[in-house]
């Protein structure tokens, strides 16, 4: 288990950290400021730091500076602790060197997922280079392009889009405590569709979903329905996929989708470069939780249909939504952040408000995938 320094001021929120963390199995070291954390630090080399923002003597942003400037310390992963009214601090935590923040008050299953995802990098970032993704797509995509006729023949109408199910299912559902779900749109897909002629638009539909469906296929979609303009995905852990979790395997299918919506776009001012198309941009978005794939009837193609339901999907579906208005070609939760810590990059992070939702979601900006660090790229040579 893990040596874990804890500043904080307040006592209350002291001690209940310090229990969840004992329960877990983690020795924790606690202090009442900045100050004497920082020298704790010093003399316990922690695996992870705890620290509240408002602390006397020595506040969270001054630690963690000081924190960076040591040669000892300067890697120890760094989770701050912050009140939802004080959103500014988080951004500055996170650009000044902060992996992670957590808001007051938090449950403590909060608190163990944020401490779990940073003790887990090492071994994220061992899976992240076990898999050869860059040969494997560009090799899975040929060989999967049979699969495209018949993923289309269950597309559903936009109306699915805005009278999504939440009912309970029945006893033909497929029941995830954990998955990933994922989203993707093309929001100026109607003044595209205005410049382009029927069988132009066909092509070009079919270049880019074509694409989306081999890449979450390839990476082990549980399920795929098209919504509207849009793709859902879900990703889920089985016997086939124990090494890679769900987020990760979600994750590289967005970095996927956003560089194929590159490659059309590329396409489109080649081909189409007279007629002043609207740029094409691709919009994801990852959220993890429960989900369900229930069986219902299809009304308008008949037979019967899984559909993933549950607020994973709702709230990934609004999430992207959102995201198009912070210009985040990929969103995602920071309950799929936490899935992923160690084998990402990210870049900004903001609390988005959600429609219907009465508070709003944490999530973050992914930009890239992790790369192996110098000592790990050695070990992996040697």
């Amino acid at each position: 288990m893990a040596m874990i320094v804890l500043m904080e001021d307040d006592a209350a929120t002291r001690t209940l950290v310090t229990s969840v963390l004992k329960k877990e199995g983690h020795t924790v070291a606690a202090a009442e400021n900045g100050r004497t954390g920082l020298l704790l630090c010093q003399d316990r080399q922690p695996d992870l730091v705890i620290s509240d923002v408002q602390m006397p003597e020595m506040n969270g942003f001054e630690m963690l500076a000081q924190l960076r400037q040591s040669p000892e310390l300067a890697a120890t992963p760094v989770i701050l602790l912050t009140s939802l009214q004080e959103r500014a601090h988080m951004r500055i935590g996170m650009t000044t060197g902060a992996d992670d923040y957590i808001t007051k008050p938090f449950r403590p299953g909060e608190l163990r997922d944020a401490v779990a995802a940073q003790l887990n990098k090492r071994q994220v970032q061992a899976n992240l280079q076990a898999m050869a993704i860059e040969s494997a797509v560009s090799n899975a995509l040929v060989e999967q392009k049979h699969e495209l006729a018949r993923l289309y023949e269950t597309r559903l109408a936009h109306e699915l889009s805005e009278r999504w199910p939440s009912g309970q299912g029945g006893a033909g559902d497929e029941r995830f405590e954990s998955a990933t779900v994922l989203f993707v749109d093309i929001p100026r897909y109607a003044e595209v569709a205005q410049k382009l002629e029927a069988a132009e638009l066909t092509e070009l539909v079919k270049k880019f979903y074509g694409s989306a469906n081999d890449t979450a296929h390839l990476f082990g979609a549980r399920s795929m329905q098209f919504v509207g303009e849009g793709l859902l995905a879900v990703f889920s852990d089985d016997t086939n996929t124990r090494t890679v979790n769900h987020g990760l395997r979600a994750a590289r299918t967005a970095l996927g989708l956003v560089e194929s919506g590159h490659g059309i776009a590329k396409y489109l001012e080649t081909r189409y470069g007279g007629r002043e198309l609207p740029p094409f941009e691709v919009n994801v978005a990852l959220n993890s939780g429960p989900v369900t794939l229930t069986l219902l009837q299809d009304g308008l193609h008949g037979g019967m249909l899984k559909l993933p339901v549950g607020e994973a999907v709702t709230s990934a579906m609004l999430l992207q939504k959102q995201a198009r208005g912070q210009g985040w070609p990929i969103a995602m939760s920071v309950a799929t952040l936490r899935l992923v810590t160690g084998a990402v990059r990210t870049g900004r992070r903001a609390l988005l408000e959600l429609p219907g939702r009465p508070q709003p979601m944490d999530a973050a900006e992914l930009v890239g995938l992790a790369l192996p660090t110098e000592t790990e790229s050695e070990a992996e040579a040697a």
